[in-house]
């Protein structure tokens, strides 16, 4: 994973100096996938800005979020932090819409706190002429649409975006990632609990990367188990109702003859 790790960071320093910007911010949550963006970027020595914004945030992501910052500090010289609560933020405009009683509100909510998320880190990117650096991974920007149409999904770039959840654990280890985070089990910590992203997706990463791979490479479905199928669904299911995110923004063209 050593030659992945050095030509993601050339391709982020050779971007960022492409786009005569300063250097990076990234929201660090306290998961893998920001830990391994956040370590590739600084990794360039530009400036480097992690961010921790909590929302109601569970208290054990809120600790490994700290201690990567710290980890990162430590290490990189060019790596700065702030911590912005949210939580207000967050609050007021909840209280601020009218209450419903749909079945769709608490998503509606929890993608809300993704774009304040989004909205704070491009704040400092337009202050600091940064780049809002995504920490998605392939299966959940390509697979199954994992992510916040333009909250965690909107950014500058996406340094991991062609990496398996498998291989960013792997580049995690490569690069010292804290064991706290390594070892955790993927959330997008957006729930303000301990909730997963295996029991909102209902299978694993491991579980979807299969399906990913199967669907790539056109296999037979007739010597697949039950749960092998129920994998499948989950991810065909999710793939087909996401699309709107993983595709172009339509645009409705006006015929010639008609303008």
């Amino acid at each position: 994973m050593e030659e992945i790790s050095e030509y993601i960071s050339s391709w982020l320093l050779e971007y960022s100096q492409k786009s005569n910007t300063k250097g990076f911010v990234i929201g660090v949550s306290g998961g893998i996938d920001s830990a391994v963006t956040s370590t590739l970027a600084a990794e360039t020595g530009k400036e480097v800005l992690v961010i921790e914004m909590p929302i109601h945030q569970h208290a054990s992501q809120v600790t490994r979020a700290q201690d990567h910052i710290s980890f990162l500090l430590a290490k990189y010289p060019n790596v700065k932090s702030e911590r912005i609560d949210l939580t207000d933020m967050y609050e007021t405009f909840r209280k601020s819409i009218p209450s419903s009683d749909l079945a769709s509100e608490e998503l509606a909510l929890v993608n809300t706190r993704a774009r304040v998320r989004m909205t704070t880190l491009f704040y400092f990117a337009g202050l600091h002429n940064y780049l809002v650096a995504g920490t998605g991974n392939k299966v959940e920007d390509f697979g199954i649409g994992f992510y916040t149409k333009y909250g965690d999904g909107g950014v500058d770039l996406s340094p991991i975006a062609d990496l398996m959840k498998s291989e960013v654990y792997d580049l995690g280890e490569e690069l010292g990632i804290i064991e706290s985070i390594l070892t955790a089990a993927p959330t997008d910590g957006l729930w303000g609990d301990d909730k997963t992203d295996e029991d909102q997706i209902g299978a694993s990463y491991d579980e979807l990367e299969w399906a990913m791979e199967f669907i790539e490479f056109n296999m037979s479905e007739d010597e697949i188990n039950q749960r092998q199928k129920e994998v499948l669904a989950i991810y065909k299911r999710m793939n087909a109702a996401n699309q709107h995110k993983m595709n172009p923004i339509p645009i409705c063209e006006i015929p010639d003859d008609i303008r």
